[in-house]
């Protein structure tokens, strides 16, 4: 066994030499000494290299959406819209479930139960909610403020009127999918953000509170108006954490994500951004997702 094991260790490690000439005058061109073992190693390495590479290439670029059955960007979107519209669709069912349980009672002579399409808006205090800003937030902040500390204009900017209003920082007020677009032709003038029931809505920019009500289509509505004549609008919200005249910073905790108001399907907020009375797309100054 030991004389079989020396005989292909030493097969292996055999030179050969590898000599290409020219056909015509037979003279040496190039050579290269080699053996089993090296022809081996040369053909794993090389393996080992492309498969690193493939690997890399469909876990790293667009290429693994290629592979059948990997659902891709617009299908994983499809899937996500997809649920949203069956938890809505759920909803609607069961209020026509309650709608149909109260005509049976009320033809067999019994009470109605008085269904509201709102959510209750339980009492959440405001020590609750986790306001977990990033460190990085809070280092922007200090650094904006520290470079304008020497402005006239308190609203920390060099001129009197912004005539470009991507110079300003938008806070996002939540981070979800975008269900419904801004729209000025279906007169849908802000985005619908699907989230999370009960996350915290922030504001997008430093202003005043000039509107905290509740109205039938909207819900719970809060507007907020800011300087260089902006105004955002937040709507279906679960619960309204400040009142008008209230002074808020951007980022600031002012609402509970909700479903209340009859133009709604599911928990979600409507925002919108107007400028001098100009609907504006909030798409183009913040992203949500």
């Amino acid at each position: 066994m030991a004389e079989k094991k020396k005989k292909l260790v030493s097969k292996l490690k055999s030179k050969y030499l590898l000599v290409i000439r020219r056909e015509t005058t037979f003279e040496e061109v190039w050579q290269m000494k080699l053996s089993r073992m090296n022809v081996i190693t040369t053909i794993a390495i090389s393996l080992t290299i492309y498969t690193v590479l493939v690997v890399t290439l469909v876990v790293f670029t667009p290429l693994k959406q290629l592979i059948p059955g990997y659902p891709g960007a617009e299908m994983t979107r499809n899937i996500r819209m997809n649920a949203i519209r069956l938890d809505s669709l759920e909803y609607q069912l069961d209020l026509k479930d309650q709608f149909i349980e109260n005509m049976i009672t009320v033809i067999n002579g019994g009470e109605p139960v008085y269904h509201s399409s709102e959510e209750p808006a339980p009492a959440i205090s405001v020590r609750d909610i986790q306001d977990n800003r990033a460190s990085s937030d809070s280092l922007l902040r200090l650094e904006v403020e520290q470079a304008q500390r020497f402005n006239v204009d308190a609203t920390g900017l060099s001129v009197p009127e912004l005539r470009n209003l991507n110079q300003l920082y938008f806070f996002p007020p939540v981070r979800g999918l975008i269900m419904a677009h801004f729209d000025y032709a279906r007169r849908h003038f802000g985005v619908d953000l699907a989230t999370a029931a009960n996350q915290p809505i922030k504001a997008t920019l430093d202003g005043t509170v000039i509107m905290a009500d509740y109205t039938t289509e909207t819900g719970y509505t809060l507007q907020i108006q800011h300087d260089h004549n902006l105004l955002s609008v937040y709507k279906h919200n679960k619960q309204i954490l400040k009142k008008t005249g209230d002074r808020v910073r951007a980022g600031e905790v002012i609402a509970i994500v909700g479903n209340t108001g009859e133009l709604t399907t599911g928990p979600h907020l409507h925002f919108e951004l107007w400028h001098m009375g100009t609907p504006l797309n909030p798409e183009h100054f913040m992203a949500f997702e």
